[in-house]
């Protein structure tokens, strides 16, 4: 068998970059932009005392605990 470089593949080894449309690029930049400003307030939000730990139930829909879910 003759050894041929994949399709994924460039000739240096590494993954070829596709070149986005300037549309793709503002979409990529607007959404770090919002996970940001999520992350940012989501750190000033006081900590729970005592509480279940995990993501909030309100955001990611019930609550969950060792695969087992319910509603709050």
């Amino acid at each position: 068998m003759t050894e041929q470089p994949s399709k994924t593949e460039t000739a240096d080894g590494g993954t070829p970059h596709k070149t986005l449309t300037p549309e793709a690029q503002r979409a990529l930049a607007e959404a770090e932009a919002r996970r940001k400003a999520y992350r940012e307030a989501e750190a000033r939000l006081p900590k729970e005392v005592g509480g279940r730990g995990g993501n909030e139930p309100g955001r990611y829909g019930d609550w969950e605990v060792k695969g087992l879910a319910s509603d709050f």
